[in-house]
């Protein structure tokens, strides 16, 4: 292909894979720790290393590039991060399910071999999405891809895993956590889904024990855990009750009794009967009462969320008949039949609908049970208060900065973070326990072959196995056999990826990272802790600023899913319209704190925008041949001097919405310039100084032409990389790619306020025409006369000097004249912002039939006029939706009603003529 030849249309499947092999094949995706440039560093979310590219990757991934390039182009030492997530429950379902089909298990494997499972797992099917962000054009540094369960990171857990110890912010108890009964572990809370459904408020009757004629009445949706019940609690100001407090009560369906104790913490008195049943082993707010009170907590439930009979029997002394109802049941199960054995004892006052959050595991969405359980734990609020003055002094800006208030609430409400979880696919804990030490209590052993540690266990921390017993005792030393929650890698991952705890040289480059792109989602998953681990470990911020961008829903703004099909695949629909396609339009829908309502037509319609690209650099392609001068921009045509001010006001819009993470704003300012102003105005302006091939006019225009489109592609190149290194490859150039040169500055030797007034009053003297052709039907091909006057005689004489241009874009013959010399009949005039145009009604015109549809329109436009009229008087849309809507729907309301003058008054006028 000779190098000013394109193809008559744009085939991203044959641009994309080889411009992207030519990119990483030449390095320029490597960042070079030596290179002086100032550092921008980006390390990316790192994805499952189950996953697969959905569109929140490819927004998330295509905003990262959009930041990379653009920073590269500027000249920074830029460093963008791949890596992925071992994710440990995911992954450790993934192969479960495999051994599953096999007939086998992890258990009847071990550990070892489950985990040599994983790995070969991991290694012939893991790291598919990082093959697919290479399709979206990720332009990471691929020779830094790291993983989390790599050597190198898994140093850094075990180094920060014993610090954390050595300085007293973890502990090993017995505490309530999340419990996933499919999962078989422990959760975090913010791995806790809440989702609002309708079950039951049963009302039970809770007898005195020393006068059965009087009891309390206790509500609960959980009428189970009512056996694990060890106090019931009243507020100690509430007259019903606070004579009773020190008294007991005949716990149902069991031979224990329990005191009433007095609890202003937990008990509202105006809600409800005012008492409530207390089960420290079954409910978070019952466990902290159970330790204000001193109360015992009896487990009811195995790790399966069944009721167990043995429980039932030792701990919660329940009736025999109990036992035989519910024992071995699971929950779900046990309820009814709880619920039938208090009716059929007179103890069930009342049964009524109740709304509730059920806590859902956020993998399986099975649900959760509080579980008491021993787990290690970070304390985590020595950690949380420089995370928190990280934010608040501006170290770190959160944006949109309406985020900042919820890291904010979140951060000064954390709850210990529970770091263990009861799965093999993981960091295991580098904590050792002396079989001797403890004694027998130590060989019990789980269902599974896994030890179970005693709560008293004192463990040995280290970064390897000791040698021995500190006490010399010359039993083994056996491994904690939990595993650490994937987030405490991942917390890590700005300094581990760059080599900590080793002192490297990428790490003293680029740590502090520069820009973390995340969601919504895992702001306090991930973003949190990242900030909280870099500050202890490293004494500095982990990166200096946190973009959060929105959720992707569909057309409707429906969270997408399989079940609903509602699911737009990004590999299809790079597919279909192209790579470039889609991430300009997620990157034109990344409106702050809204989310992305996205239709396949929007990536259709960006799929035109990249073939109206294409088409543009076609034509000035076959127009670049011929002489041409390098004519000083000021000393150039009018369209000329117009295009280049429009392009350099164009780039410093761009480029100051970059700076401020107004995607939205870069691609609108983008595809206005190059579709509106570029190839609708400029291009058609051009085609006439190149009529005369060899005319100044012309050579200057041809060097406008190759200037203008080649920073074109400069600027578009972070947004559309394909087709712009396509393009840029066969324009005159210097250099071996479009992603290695300069991103365009604005240029003060192309401003040019005379031309861009000047350029104004031509476009809406051609609208004008534009619009009387359109409403009297006239065909593009015809030729109408018109005439042209502005209420100010300097904008007429400015017009008269561009006559040529006026009439090649208006296609018609014009006159530039005071009105007083205009033809006195069929004439339809047109007049908007000072300028008035008359156009030539000839006999070919059906006045009828242009009546009828000038006043079909006209209804319209007052239709939409009521609408925006209507949603613009509402107090409640004004307040909450963004400024810029506002600002939008008050520019459409102006310029409906000036189109709504425009068709009262042709109606007038044609009228008039029809009578005549």
């Amino acid at each position: 292909m000779s190098h000013r030849e394109l193809p008559k249309t744009y085939d991203p499947h044959e641009v994309e894979q080889r411009w992207y092999e030519f990119w990483a094949g030449r390095g320029y995706f490597h960042a070079r720790v030596d290179d002086p440039a100032q550092p921008y560093t980006i390390v990316i979310p790192p994805p499952n290393v189950t996953g697969s590219l959905h569109v929140g990757h490819a927004l998330n991934n295509s905003l990262q590039d959009i930041l990379i390039r653009w920073r590269r182009m500027q000249g920074r030492n830029t460093l963008w991060v791949p890596g992925m997530d071992h994710a440990g429950i995911a992954t450790q379902n993934v192969v479960e399910r495999q051994l599953a089909a096999e007939g086998l298990s992890r258990e009847t494997l071990g550990r070892e071999k489950f985990i040599e499972r994983v790995w070969a797992w991991k290694e012939q099917s893991g790291g598919t999405i990082l093959r697919q962000l290479r399709r979206l054009g990720a332009s990471c540094d691929w020779e830094r891809t790291r993983f989390t369960m790599d050597a190198g990171l898994s140093k850094a857990v075990r180094e920060v895993f014993v610090r954390l110890h050595e300085d007293g912010l973890l502990y090993r108890g017995e505490r309530l956590i999340n419990w996933c009964p499919r999962c078989l572990t422990a959760l975090s809370d913010i791995e806790v889904e809440h989702e609002e459904t309708t079950g039951k408020l049963y009302t039970i009757r809770y007898p005195l024990a020393d006068d059965p004629s009087r009891w309390l009445l206790v509500a609960t949706t959980r009428p189970e855990t009512m056996l694990g019940d060890t106090a019931v609690a009243v507020h100690p100001e509430d007259d019903r009750y606070k004579d009773l407090i020190g008294r007991q009560v005949a716990l149902p369906l069991t031979s224990r009794t329990i005191p009433i104790v007095g609890d202003a913490i937990l008990v509202d008195r105006e809600f409800g009967t005012g008492a409530v049943k207390i089960t420290p082993a079954h409910d978070f707010n019952d466990f902290e009462a159970g330790e204000r009170h001193a109360l015992p907590r009896i487990k009811l439930l195995d790790i399966h969320a069944h009721l167990k009979a043995g429980l039932l029997a030792e701990g919660a002394k329940a009736d025999q008949g109990v036992i035989q109802a519910v024992g071995d049941l699971p929950v779900a199960k046990a309820r009814p039949k709880i619920e039938q054995l208090l009716a059929e004892r007179g103890l069930l006052e009342k049964v009524e609908p109740h709304k509730m959050a059920l806590g859902k595991c956020y993998r399986c969405k099975t649900v959760v049970e509080p579980f008491l359980s021993d787990q290690w734990f970070v304390k985590i609020k020595p950690l949380a208060r420089p995370a928190i003055d990280a934010v608040e002094q501006g170290d770190i800006q959160i944006i949109p900065e309406a985020w900042k208030n919820n890291y904010l609430g979140w951060m000064r409400d954390i709850k210990d973070w529970c770091i263990s979880r009861q799965i093999w696919w993981g960091h295991q804990i580098p904590a050792w326990y002396c079989e001797t030490c403890h004694g027998k209590s130590f060989i019990r052993r789980a269902s599974d072959g896994v030890p179970v540690i005693p709560s008293d266990a004192v463990p040995l921390v280290g970064l390897s196995k000791p040698a021995s017993c500190p006490k010399g005792h010359g039993g083994s030393l056996v491994q904690d056999p939990d595993v650490l929650d994937t987030w405490f890698s991942s917390a890590l991952w700005p300094f581990s990826t760059l080599g900590w705890p080793d002192k490297t040289r990428d790490l003293e480059k680029y740590y502090p990272t520069s820009t973390l792109v995340t969601g919504l989602d895992i702001l306090f998953f991930w973003v949190a802790r990242m900030i909280m681990m870099g500050l202890k470990f490293m004494g500095e911020v982990p990166f200096r600023e946190v973009y959060i961008h929105a959720l992707v829903r569909d057309a409707e703004g429906q969270k997408m899913s399989k079940s609903k099909g509602n699911v737009i695949d990004p590999l299809h629909v790079m597919e279909q319209y192209g790579t470039d396609a889609l991430r300009f339009t997620l990157a034109s829908m990344s409106t702050p704190g809204r989310d992305i309502k996205l239709a396949e037509e929007r990536i259709e319609g960006y799929r035109n925008f990249a073939n109206k690209i294409w088409n543009a650099a076609r034509f000035i392609l076959m127009n670049l041949e011929g002489p041409r001068t390098a004519t000083p921009a000021k000393e150039r045509s009018l369209p000329d001097r117009w295009i280049l001010a429009r392009l350099s006001e164009t780039i410093g819009s761009v480029s100051q919405s970059l700076e401020h993470y107004r995607f939205d704003q870069a691609c609108s300012s983008l595809y206005q310039f190059v579709w509106h102003e570029y190839c609708d105005w400029y291009l058609e302006l051009a085609k006439v100084a190149l009529q005369q091939r060899d005319s100044p006019e012309a050579k200057a225009t041809r060097q406008t032409l190759e200037e203008s489109s080649e920073a074109l592609m400069r600027l578009l190149h972070p947004f559309m990389p394909f087709l712009t290194e396509e393009i840029w490859q066969t324009l005159p150039h210097e250099g071996e790619s479009v992603m290695i040169q300069s991103y365009p500055r604005p240029d003060p030797a192309w401003e040019d306020k005379e031309a861009e007034e000047a350029l104004l009053l031509l476009q809406q003297a051609v609208s004008l025409v534009r619009t009387g052709r359109s409403l009297l039907n006239y065909s593009p091909a015809v030729q109408v006369a018109f005439f042209v006057e502005c209420q100010q005689a300097g904008n007429t004489s400015a017009l008269s000097r561009m006559t040529a241009y006026l009439s090649a874009l208006a296609k018609g013959p014009a006159q530039v004249a005071a009105s007083q010399g205009w033809p006195s009949e069929k004439l339809l005039q047109l007049t908007r912002q000072g300028t008035t145009i008359g156009l030539t009604v000839m006999g070919q015109v059906d006045l009828q039939k242009a009546l009828a549809r000038i006043a079909k329109q006209r209804d319209d436009e007052a239709l939409e006029r009521t609408r925006l009229e209507g949603k613009l008087k509402n107090q409640e849309f004004v307040a909450k939706a963004p400024p810029e809507v506002v600002a939008e729907h008050q520019q459409r309301l102006v310029l409906i009603q000036d189109n709504q003058a425009i068709l009262d008054s042709s109606l007038t006028q044609l009228t008039n003529m029809l009578e005549r």
